[in-house]
């Protein structure tokens, strides 16, 4: 998906949500654990009422690949039934990989030839030669880890050199080197609040991908205000606030329920005059 296909459907849509797809065998309803792959239906269930609420999926490779062998062909089954049903939908693969070249490689292998997805996120901290095979695929994203939203965040991102460039910001600036606004993104965490204002000097135009609305507790209006622009550059995730929501038989129309007040409330924070 270009930039240009990803900004027309926000528009279109006048939503910038993502579905974060955390699935958790120990958390999903348990009339559901009778299907022969408990996890795939209730992607499915998720995926197909909450579809018209949002612009994104984000399945976290941890909770699949916490099952093994059956987690994997969850996942393969999840990305398989977004691409041929939904192909409108941005899929990420939130895996966090990043290696020495020639594994970075293999990784981008997986995620955008033998599983096509739209975009990975990946850690910076091994450097250019660890971020640069994934990003040799037109149509393809990195979505590079900035500025999360878990406390320990502090403990290095917001570290200074001698010049007073906090780490974060030497990522942000030093990454641009390597891809641009069409190929590149960046993990800012809704926690962050007013620091999007600090993104937004050093990276004005790319997206920014949001988790931590909802069950972390991050505001999506500071988000906006501070982080939006006139693309409105920005797709933000709810995982547990909403594919948790209910328990019950009725969980895919309660998630869709939710889903759509998120998009609600997104469309009164979009730009207008887009």
């Amino acid at each position: 998906m270009t930039r240009k296909e990803l900004i027309n459907q926000i528009f279109n849509k006048k939503t910038f949500l993502c579905v974060g797809l955390d699935t958790d065998i120990k958390k999903i309803p348990e009339h559901l654990l009778k299907e022969e792959d408990p996890i795939f239906a209730f992607n499915k269930a998720i995926i197909d009422a909450t579809a018209p609420y949002c612009v994104a999926y984000k399945p976290n490779l941890a909770f699949y690949e916490s099952m093994g062998v059956k987690g994997w062909i969850s996942f393969d089954k999840t990305i398989s039934y977004l691409n041929e049903n939904y192909p409108q939908h941005f899929i990420i693969a939130d895996a966090k990989r990043g290696d020495i070249g020639n594994t970075s490689a293999m990784y981008a292998r997986t995620f955008f030839e033998e599983m096509n997805l739209d975009a990975l996120t990946v850690a910076p901290y091994m450097g250019e030669d660890s971020v640069t095979p994934f990003l040799q695929y037109d149509g393809k994203w990195v979505i590079l880890l900035a500025l999360t939203s878990n406390k320990g965040s502090h403990d290095f991102q917001l570290t200074t050199d001698n010049e007073g460039e906090r780490l974060f910001e030497k990522v942000l600036r030093k990454s641009q080197e390597w891809g641009n606004s069409e190929n590149m993104m960046y993990v800012v965490g809704a926690t962050q609040g007013q620091m999007f204002e600090d993104i937004r000097k050093v990276a004005p135009e790319h997206f920014l991908l949001v988790p931590g609305i909802g069950a972390q507790g991050g505001s999506l209006e500071d988000v906006c205000k501070y982080g939006m622009t006139k693309d409105c550059g920005l797709i933000v995730n709810s995982s547990r606030a909403i594919i948790y929501a209910d328990k019950t038989e009725r969980f895919a129309e309660v998630a869709a329920e939710e889903a759509k007040k998120v998009a609600q409330q997104m469309a009164q924070l979009l730009p207008q005059n887009a």
